[in-house]
């Protein structure tokens, strides 16, 4: 007699389970690093509309600011990892042999071609991944923040999508140094745009824990906004104290997530049969913090011994060790994953 309602909680339970693994799943974010940087050269605007079309949750923008104070979308503080700079301004070459981004105006900038990265060998360029788009072929540009805000929410209008930003302050040091506020300038610009609360599809984020503070403390509350902001993490010894037992809920009051290079979810010591799953995400989660690793490539020599292919790391680091979302140069791969999961 007791059967049919044995059944009901059952089925109720069954339910209860599928709507909270379908929502888990919801959760998860896809970020493509550098827009779709595995098929296009890096934060061109053709590699964010690729990454847009290929469902990405949000596109990253590195940004570094010019000589007259523009702001433009750059990987490096320096241009000659990823444009001609070297053949169309010889002589604007430092002591160090590099070309800063911060010594050049925009309109010289806008002279530039940008291409896939880059090493010098023996003085001749070779790329960095050579199974990518190649190296010298049609014809990029190094685009500005404006632009590819604008790119992004006209996309956003036609398709009737919401997709988001994710915006980083390079180097905030470096430009204070040379009196450049870059901080308040990209805040200036996201609310200019119409990113002002913590509901706006945007996170802003940094290497800098003293950037990040000043950005909490100082120029959201002057601005009259709130962000979401991302502390990135590049190992232990940047941060120390972060990796303490309390460490995340102190990194709580300034923060709203964590930017984990990958190797500090899993160890990358990890074997197929010895994962090793690190607390980083679990204390982080405590603290209400979000966990967003960074890289995830599909080049040769980028997968972690631990893993047999791409999905499968996937798997490892959003399902077993729960993060939140992912850095990746291949979007399309992990939205298909999601999607696949998912069914």
């Amino acid at each position: 007699m007791y059967k049919p309602l044995f059944r009901l909680q059952a089925i109720g339970v069954l339910l209860m389970t599928v709507t909270l693994y379908s929502q888990t799943q919801a959760q998860k974010i896809v970020i493509a690093h550098r827009g779709a940087s595995g098929y296009l050269p890096e934060h061109t605007l053709q590699a964010k509309a690729m990454a847009y079309a290929m469902g990405a949750d949000y596109i990253e923008q590195d940004v570094v600011m010019t000589s007259d104070d523009q702001l433009i979308v750059l990987h490096d503080i320096t241009l000659d990892r990823t444009t001609n700079v070297a053949e169309q301004f010889p002589n604007r070459i430092r002591d160090d042999g590099r070309f800063y981004a911060i010594d050049f105006t925009l309109d010289e900038i806008r002279q530039l071609k940008a291409s896939e990265g880059f090493e010098i060998e023996n003085g001749v360029k070779v790329q960095s991944f050579a199974n990518r788009f190649p190296m010298g072929a049609s014809s990029f540009s190094v685009p500005t923040l404006a632009e590819e805000i604008e790119l992004i929410q006209g996309m956003n209008k036609s398709t009737g999508t919401d997709i988001g930003i994710y915006p980083e302050v390079k180097s905030p040091e470096f430009h204070r140094e040379a009196g450049k506020d870059i901080s308040t300038a990209v805040v200036k610009m996201l609310k200019a745009y119409g990113y002002t609360s913590k509901q706006d599809k945007v996170f802003l984020q940094t290497f800098s824990f003293d950037e990040l503070k000043i950005i909490h403390d100082e120029i959201l509350p002057a601005e009259g906004v709130e962000l979401k902001l991302i502390q990135l993490i590049g190992g232990e010894s940047s941060f120390p104290w972060m990796f303490e037992v309390d460490g995340m809920d102190r990194l709580a009051s300034f923060a709203d997530g964590i930017g984990p290079e990958k190797g500090l979810v899993i160890l990358r010591e990890s074997s197929k049969s010895n994962i090793e799953v690190t607390n980083l995400v679990t204390r982080a989660h405590a603290a209400n913090i979000q966990v967003h690793p960074y890289t995830y490539r599909l080049d040769p020599g980028q997968l972690p011994g631990y893993a047999d292919s791409f999905e499968e790391l996937l798997e490892l680091h959003y399902f077993r060790a729960d993060v939140d979302g992912v850095f990746t140069d291949f979007p399309d791969r992990a939205v298909d994953f999601l999607r696949n999961r998912n069914r």
